[in-house]
């Protein structure tokens, strides 16, 4: 599928609650979470205020429309390592999953972190969610483990940063 990653522009980071809303698993049998769920206190952290220093997003563009979004940014979530490391969001609209957005967003955003002078980044995932197999492939390590999650991090060295380019010409 034709699509194009870029900066999100400030304009756009209203955005961020609805691809916030997409990122949350539902577990296959449950009922999907009322939208207003974003407000909640433990997960405004990740689009409140966005646009600070350690904040950085790139959105994917399919035909001009915005079908995607990676977003960084350095809180106390669930995926909190440490207070150096961004902890990483993503989300594809359900209808473009499966088509290599989700990769080269991530792809992008690694670059850009690595190029910001960042040592690694973080994410949570429930491990049921098939973007593990999308995580481990990009080489981020299991760090943290308990009985829904795991909280992974990808260490931006050369060497995984050059074997995240490698994959990316494969594809």
């Amino acid at each position: 599928m034709k699509h194009i990653i870029r900066p999100m522009f400030p304009d756009e980071y209203n955005l961020l609650k609805d691809f916030l809303y997409e990122a949350i698993f539902v577990p296959k049998g449950m009922e999907s979470p009322p939208r207003s769920i974003v407000d909640l206190l433990e997960l405004r952290m990740y689009t409140e205020n966005f646009g600070k220093t350690d904040d950085h997003a790139l959105i994917a563009e399919v035909n001009g429309q915005i079908v995607g979004a990676v977003w960084v940014r350095i809180m106390n979530d669930y995926g909190h390592i440490d207070n150096e490391t961004p902890s990483l969001s993503i989300s594809v609209f359900k209808e473009y999953r499966g088509s290599g957005i989700g990769t080269e967003l991530m792809k992008e955003m690694l670059r850009l972190l690595k190029t910001k002078g960042y040592q690694k980044v973080s994410l949570s995932v429930q491990k049921e969610n098939r973007a593990v197999s999308l995580y481990k492939r990009l080489s981020f390590q299991v760090v943290k483990t308990n009985e829904e999650d795991y909280i992974m991090i990808y260490n931006l060295e050369e060497e995984n940063v050059n074997a995240c380019e490698n994959q990316r010409r494969s594809t």
